[in-house]
């Protein structure tokens, strides 16, 4: 081999890696953002070296002190990444032989790039998780927060985009929030998929020397060593499964970010996003376009790709390593930076969200959002149920032909359609008399909306995760 650099796999070759293969097949562009947590992989498997005498002392205190050093000059900036090196493995190891000497090539004693990089993608997505749950629950107390503030502000509630029956916009708001906190619960569960050690498979049918991986373990916050080596290095259910939550995640979004730009139209009014979260047309000067939550929703179809290539890239691999894996990381690395910028754009835009309660309130008021009040009132005075809907079916149709609410129909008019409707009907006519009446767990009674938000806040509080 007479190509500078020299590769670490070399002898077996006699001739140097085509150009173009070099680029093909090289990682390091986008897998540097792994150097953190390869520094970190390589610390304790030299230190775990020492530990079971493959080591010297004095070698181990060589390798870790090389090693931050590279970890400083990478986040100084001052690293030299070369595409010849291939990947971010082989930029530091090759680095670090050059900055303390031939003791650095005993750093790779007992493993392999194949259970090393399993072991850096492990480390740095764990970390990545606990910053999302930190993310959402910052989100979680946006939603609460608000629910309480909007525990009365009365709005149509929706079927079919039609009006169905009124609530109240706190409620709806717990509803976002109950979206998030199972997402929040699938991101801890996958945490603990995540938090198993590869390191120590080396390639795929372990190593010779006497290694010791409850001590490596132990030393990088993994709950257990992987207990299969052939497993530990071709598994990629845990990037898989934390993209599958990742979409499920923008899915809400998604739901959100849609009812908050029909919301925010001129057609709907009820919410006016601030004017720092939307921007303007180059063309028509009244325009304030929602486009953060459009994004939001444009995002989503961006992560659910990334599930279908991961899922795709992994169907036909047989055991173990494939190179193909290669391209797990860019998919997932995306998913992690889009589902953050997403959780930033939401807490910062619900916080200065402006309600427009009365324009809330006149869209309740329209549809005949009481009109199963009505029938439930009949119900309870004694007609079944089939009966009663058939009953307020032909009132609503009157409605619709006169132009007016249930509640503007005269007694002796709503008499006329069920001898049963007494003068106190109007008091369940009414929106305050429609959302009252749901007070039970779950409801859309104002009491139950705050009831419901103390335990949502109760549940933040003592949320433990998967840490």
């Amino acid at each position: 081999m007479s190509e500078a650099p020299r590769k670490p796999w070399g002898g077996r070759f006699a001739e140097p890696t085509d150009a173009f293969v070099e680029r093909f097949t090289a990682s390091v562009g986008f897998d540097q953002r792994l150097a953190r947590h390869d520094i970190m992989g390589s610390i304790a498997h030299a230190r775990m070296l020492g530990r079971v005498a493959v080591l010297g002392e004095a070698e181990v205190t060589s390798i870790v002190a090389g090693l931050q050093g590279i970890g400083t000059d990478i986040q100084a900036g001052r690293f030299q990444w070369q595409v010849a090196l291939e990947d971010v493995h082989m930029n530091i190891e090759t680095a670090l032989v050059e900055r303390i000497g031939e003791v650095g090539k005993k750093l790779h004693t007992g493993r392999s790039r194949n259970d090393q990089v399993a072991t850096d993608v492990r480390l740095w997505l764990r970390d990545e998780l606990d910053a999302i749950d930190g993310q959402l629950h910052e989100v979680l107390t946006v939603l609460v927060d608000l629910a309480e503030r909007e525990a009365d502000t009365l709005m149509p509630g929706f079927t079919h985009l039609q009006t169905a029956q009124p609530i109240t916009f706190g409620h709806h708001l717990l509803a976002w929030f109950e979206m998030l906190a199972r997402d929040r619960e699938r991101f801890a569960d996958c945490r603990r998929r995540v938090n198993v050690m590869p390191l120590g498979a080396a390639a795929l049918a372990g190593t010779s020397f006497p290694i010791d991986r409850l001590y490596t373990a132990q030393l990088l916050g993994f709950d257990r060593p992987a207990e299969n080596s052939l497993d530990a290095v071709s598994d990629r259910d845990f990037a898989i499964e934390f993209v599958s939550a990742a979409a499920l995640l923008m899915t809400h979004f998604s739901r959100m970010s849609e009812e908050l730009v029909l919301w925010s139209s001129a057609q709907f009014g009820f919410i006016s996003l601030a004017d720092a979260w939307c921007t303007g047309s180059s063309i028509m000067p009244q325009k304030k376009n929602p486009d953060v939550p459009e994004l939001l929703r444009g995002k989503t179809g961006r992560v659910n790709g990334h599930l279908v290539a991961l899922l795709t890239l992994m169907k036909a691999q047989p055991l173990a390593y494939n190179k193909d894996n290669q391209e797990d990381k860019e998919p997932l690395f995306d998913t992690v930076d889009t589902v953050r910028d997403s959780l930033t754009a939401v807490a910062g835009m619900l916080p200065g969200m402006t309600v427009n309660a009365e324009r809330m309130r006149a869209a309740a008021r329209a549809g005949f959002a009481t009109a199963t009040d009505l029938a439930d009132y009949l119900v309870r005075h004694g007609l079944p149920f089939r009966d009663a809907h058939e009953v307020v079916g032909r009132a609503v149709r009157e409605g619709v032909v006169s132009g007016r609410d249930l509640a503007e129909f005269t007694l002796d008019e709503l008499r006329a359609f069920s001898p049963l409707i007494e003068a106190d009907v109007f008091a369940v006519l009414t929106l305050e008399g429609s959302v009252a009446a749901r007070d039970h767990l779950g409801g859309t009674a104002p009491a139950q909306v705050r009831a419901a938000a103390a335990r949502a806040r109760a549940r933040l509080d003592n949320f433990q995760g998967a840490r």
